[in-house]
């Protein structure tokens, strides 16, 4: 994997969100590379709205970017980030329990231990800034988790990393991934992604606001969607929404 420097880090003691600060920032003009880190978030968010709990010892940063991609392409930056968490996990945890579901869950031991939120806006250059939010689940996991949730410690035979140390394997890691987007093109992602994925070749439901459609999970299309296989043996694209693989 090519070697490419990480973004700077700024440490905040407590923030509304990170990801908030980096539209305020993109807002007034900043256009990163940086990494906004905060001990403490008091209005954490996730994907459609939900809330998201750091809790203590846990990391919540956002890496804010700025990009001449149209928006749909853009998009692609949040299989970045799971690739860089999962490189992450794969530093302190044993390989085989590592997965990413799509679109850009991390998972250790079948159970979520990533939240990965991607926002953006104009500038009035025209260009898209990027907030690309993570939350990692190094000591705990949420105590009012939607879903079935884990953290490292509890996998970790080393032990978990400090939040400061995992911004440090995430940043690295996560510039890595983006070289390789930028210089190869989303295909080297979707197939990294794909030899990390839980769940093809399984049934799953995808939830598509008030519509679920159920079939077999069958890989990303070039641009990142999942193809699914209904019972009629034809494929849907998938673009957004959630997927359950046996309630995961």
């Amino acid at each position: 994997m090519a070697a490419s420097a990480p973004a700077p880090i700024l440490w905040l003691e407590e923030i509304d969100s990170t990801n908030a600060e980096a539209r305020r920032r993109a807002e007034a003009g900043a256009s990163g590379p940086i990494w906004i880190a905060a001990e403490r978030q008091t209005a954490g968010k996730g994907r459609r709205g939900r809330a998201w709990e750091t809790g203590r010892d846990n990391l919540a940063a956002t890496l804010l970017l700025t990009t001449d991609r149209p928006p749909a392409e853009a998009a692609q930056v949040s299989f970045v980030a799971a690739l860089a968490v999962a490189d992450l996990a794969r530093a302190y945890l044993p390989e085989n329990l590592v997965r990413l579901k799509w679109p850009n869950d991390p998972l250790v031991a079948g159970r979520k231990v990533s939240g990965i939120l991607i926002e953006s806006g104009r500038r009035p250059d025209g260009r898209l800034w990027l907030a690309c939010g993570i939350g990692v689940n190094l000591a705990t996991p949420p105590d009012a988790a939607e879903r079935p949730a884990t953290s490292f410690s509890e996998h970790a035979p080393g032990g978990a990393p400090s939040p400061s140390r995992a911004l440090e394997g995430l940043a690295a890691a996560f510039a890595d991934w983006l070289a390789i987007w930028t210089q190869q093109g989303f295909p080297a992602i979707a197939r990294a992604w794909t030899a990390r994925a839980h769940g093809l070749g399984e049934p799953c439901t995808a939830r598509l606001g008030e519509e679920g459609v159920d079939g077999v999970a069958e890989g990303l299309d070039d641009d990142g969607a999942l193809r699914l296989r209904l019972p009629s043996g034809q494929i849907r694209r998938i673009t957004a929404g959630d997927v359950f693989f046996g309630g995961v």
